[in-house]
């Protein structure tokens, strides 16, 4: 058996669509980066990269090549899936948390377990997706920021 952890943060701005698993949620800001900015698929695929010993997203997509620019996240995952089982891994069960102060993600969850599901293969009772706030302490707190953690286990 492997474990795997991940972690991603992005700044929220102005002009951007917000994109969490896979689903793209109306809200006023969105998530900066070099792909879709999805916090929760690239920690989660920054676990399962760490699960199987591969890297990180970085490695894998850097963020000065124009071929990834704007890439969707759920590309990135795909991607990473196909690592895992090229190394004859079986996902167990994972496990996510969002850390944003807005926009209230409750309704969203089992949209985002369906796409996460679809793409890794698994059932949505092997995934669980929460959310807390900062408590308005820093970026995160202040609304300037979205984070996520993501923990996976593997076998053979």
């Amino acid at each position: 058996m492997r474990v795997g952890l991940g972690y991603d943060i992005h700044r929220l701005v102005k002009g951007r669509k917000l994109f969490l698993g896979g689903v793209e949620i109306p809200y006023e800001k969105g998530l900066l980066g070099y792909s879709d900015g999805d916090v929760i698929l690239h920690a989660l695929s920054d676990a399962l990269l760490g699960a199987i010993g591969k890297g990180d997203i970085g490695e894998h997509f850097p963020n000065n090549d124009p071929k990834y620019k704007d890439i969707a996240s759920r590309e990135i995952l795909n991607f990473v899936f196909k690592l895992v089982l090229a190394k004859r891994f079986i996902i167990r069960n994972l496990d996510i948390t969002l850390i944003a102060e807005h926009p209230e993600i409750s309704k969203y969850k089992e949209k985002m377990k369906k796409n996460i599901g679809g793409i890794l293969r698994i059932s949505r009772d092997n995934i669980n997706i929460k959310a807390t706030t900062h408590e308005g302490i820093g970026s995160i707190g202040k609304g300037e920021a979205m984070a996520a953690w993501a923990v996976v286990l593997l076998d053979k």
